[in-house]
C-alpha cells in the first residue's frame, strides 16, 4: 500500500505539497465534488434520512440525485472534514486515497492471482493512473474506482468455488460501488454478466447451489443500495432525469480515441496528433499492450493451466465489452441494452465504458508480467513497473490558489428564521457551469440556495433563470420576493459591462439591507419584503 500512495503522489504532483492552497477549481466540476464530499459529510451525521434533500436548487427536491452521492468517498474524507478542514482540502486527501486504493485493489487482485506482487503493482500501476484517469482529477468518482477490480476478483472466485463467501464478496462489491457512483455500479454488473456468460461451464456444475447464492447476494445487495436507489428513482419519474440516445452520442469514445493519450511521453511524440477530447483518451501504454499481448499468447499456448485460459479468455471478453459500450450509438448494441437494462438509461457519458477495457487491459498485462518476470531478476520487474508508470505520467499539473471561501458566507449560518439565498449574476442553464463557486461557497452555511449546478439541471432552475438574470430590474427582484428569497449575494465585477450600474441601483432601493461587504466586491444583502 505504502507504494501506491507514493505513486499517486507522484502522479498528482506537487499536490501534495500544499493540497489546503492548491485546487482544481478552475473547472465547476471539482466544485461541484467538492460539495458533495461536504454536504455528505455534514448531513449523515445530522440528518440521514434526509440525505438527498440537498441545499442547492432550491426548490427542487432530492438534489444530490442530479449527481453521483459519492457516499463512500465522502465517508473517506469526512474525519477531515469534522475537524475542521476545508472543501478543497478534503478533496484533494481523498483524491490522492482513491488513487492509492484503486491502484492497490488492482494489485491485490492480480498477486492473488500470480502470487507476484511486482506484477500486482504493474497492473494496479496502470489501472489507476493512465490517460483517462489523469485527465479526471475534477471527478472523485472517476478515481475511486476500486470496486470494479474487487468485483472482479470475487466474480471469478464465485465461478470457481460457488461459496457463500464468494457470493458475499461480489455482493459488497456492488454496494461499494452503488454509494460511489451509478457509473461504476452498471459497469460492475455488466462485468459480472460477461464473467459469468464467459465462464458458465465453471459454475453451472452445481448450477442450483450457484444460481441460489448468486440470488440470495443480489437480494441482499439489492435491499443495500434501495436508500440510494430510491432518491434517483424518484428524480427520474419526477424531473424526467432520463438520458436520451441522442445526448449519449455526443459522450462517446472513437476508435481513435484507444490511441490517445496525454501522457507526456507519448503525447509529445506522437499523440498530440491524434488526441482531440479528455473523454476520448484511452490508450493504455505499450509496455501493457505488450505484456498483456504475452498473457494472451502464454493462454494459448498453453494446456495445462487451466485457470489461466479461463481468466484470459474472460478478460479480453470484457475488454471487448467495455471498447464496443463506450462507442455508445456508433453499434447497436448499446441502444439495445439501453432499452433493456433501465439502469443504462441513466447513465450520459458513453465513453466511460472504456474503463472496463482498461482494467482488462491492466490485469492482463499483470498476467503476462508474472509470465516474464519468472526466474528472471528482480531488476526486470522494477523496469517494468517504471515503463508503466512513465508511459501515463502526465505531472507536474497546474492548480489553481484557493484562497478559502469568502468569511461573509458565514454570516448566513447565524442570520435568524428562514434563510433561502440567491446569487448574483443568476446565470442561465448554458452557462451554469458559472454556478460552480456559489455551490462551494454554500457549504459555508448550509442554507437552501437557488442557484446549483450538477449532472442534471432541473426545469425549475430555468423558470428562475430567466426571470433573476435580468436582475437588478424591478421585476427580477420580484420575481425573487416571489419565489421566497432572503438574502442576496451580489457579485457585482460579475456583471462585466454593466457592473458599474449594479450596485448604485441596489444601493438605491429600500428592499435591500447590506449585510456584510466582502473582497472583490461581494456583498450580502437581506431582501425585504
Amino acid at each position: 500500500m505504502a507504494i501506491c500512495v507514493l505513486l499517486a503522489v507522484a502522479h498528482t504532483w506537487p499536490l501534495v505539497l500544499h493540497p489546503s492552497r492548491l485546487s482544481l477549481n478552475a473547472n465547476a466540476d471539482a466544485q461541484l465534488n467538492e460539495w458533495i464530499l461536504a454536504w455528505v459529510a455534514h448531513q449523515l451525521p445530522r440528518d440521514p434520512l434526509h440525505l438527498f434533500q440537498a441545499n442547492i436548487f432550491y426548490p427542487a427536491r432530492d438534489a444530490l440525485a442530479f449527481s453521483e452521492p459519492l457516499i463512500v468517498p465522502a465517508l473517506i474524507g469526512a474525519p477531515l472534514a469534522w475537524a475542521g478542514a476545508s472543501p478543497v482540502l478534503v478533496y484533494n486527501i481523498v483524491l490522492m486515497i482513491g488513487f492509492a486504493l484503486t491502484a492497490f485493489a488492482a494489485c491485490a487482485l492480480v498477486e492473488r492471482w500470480t502470487g507476484s506482487l511486482a506484477a500486482g503493482l504493474v497492473a494496479g500501476s496502470m489501472f489507476a493512473f493512465n490517460t483517462h484517469t489523469l485527465t479526471r482529477l475534477a471527478h472523485v468518482q472517476g478515481i475511486h474506482i476500486y470496486g470494479l477490480p474487487i468485483a472482479l476478483l470475487a466474480g471469478d472466485w464465485f465461478v470457481r468455488t460457488r461459496s457463500w463467501r464468494a457470493a458475499a464478496l461480489l455482493g459488497a462489491a456492488v454496494v461499494l460501488l452503488a454509494y460511489t457512483s451509478g457509473y461504476l455500479v452498471v459497469f460492475a454488473v455488466l462485468m459480472i454478466a460477461v464473467v459469468l456468460v464467459v465462464r458458465v461451464r465453471e459454475w453451472t456444475v452445481s448450477p442450483r447451489q450457484a444460481l441460489a447464492r448468486l440470488a440470495l447476494a443480489a437480494v441482499v445487495a439489492g435491499v443495500a443500495v434501495l436508500p440510494i436507489y430510491l432518491p434517483y428513482a424518484r428524480v427520474a419519474r419526477d424531473q424526467h432525469m432520463i438520458r436520451t440516445l441522442e445526448a449519449v452520442q455526443d459522450f462517446s469514445a472513437t476508435p481513435r480515441g484507444y490511441l490517445a493519450t496525454a501522457g507526456r511521453l507519448h503525447f509529445q511524440a506522437w499523440s498530440h496528433r491524434v488526441f482531440a477530447d479528455p473523454v476520448d483518451s484511452f490508450f493504455p501504454g505499450v509496455t501493457i499492450l505488450v505484456l498483456a499481448g504475452l498473457a494472451v499468447t502464454a493462454a494459448l499456448r498453453s494446456r495445462g493451466d487451466q485457470p489461466l485460459r479461463s481468466r484470459v479468455v474472460m478478460l479480453v471478453a470484457i475488454a471487448a465489452v467495455g471498447f464496443v459500450l463506450s462507442l455508445g450509438t456508433a453499434t447497436p448494441i448499446y441502444g439495445w441494452l439501453f432499452r433493456i437494462f433501465p439502469p443504462m438509461q441513466g447513465l450520459r457519458v458513453a465513453a466511460r465504458f472504456g474503463n472496463l477495457f482498461l482494467l482488462a487491459v491492466a490485469v492482463l498485462g499483470g498476467l503476462g508480467a508474472a509470465r516474464a518476470m519468472e526466474g528472471r531478476s528482480a531488476w526486470l520487474a522494477i523496469v517494468l513497473i517504471a515503463l508503466v508508470n512513465i508511459e501515463s505520467l502526465q505531472a507536474p499539473f497546474t492548480y489553481q490558489p484557493f484562497t478559502g471561501i469568502p468569511p461573509l458566507y458565514k454570516l448566513l449560518a447565524d442570520e435568524p428564521g428562514p434563510v433561502v439565498v440567491a446569487e448574483q449574476p443568476f446565470f442561465p442553464r448554458s452557462e451554469i457551469f458559472e454556478n460552480g463557486p456559489y455551490v462551494l461557497a454554500s457549504t459555508a452555511h448550509w442554507r437552501p440556495l437557488m442557484n446549483g449546478y450538477s449532472g442534471y439541471t432541473p426545469a425549475s432552475y430555468q423558470r428562475y433563470a430567466d426571470a433573476f438574470w435580468y436582475f437588478p430590474q424591478d421585476w427580477a427582484i420580484q420575481a425573487m420576493k416571489d419565489a421566497g428569497v432572503t438574502h442576496v449575494v451580489v457579485h457585482a465585477l460579475a456583471f462585466e459591462r454593466d457592473h458599474q450600474d449594479v450596485l448604485p441601483a441596489i444601493e438605491r432601493r429600500t428592499d435591500f439591507e447590506l449585510v456584510a461587504a466582502g473582497r472583490d466586491g461581494i456583498r450580502l444583502y437581506r431582501l425585504k419584503r
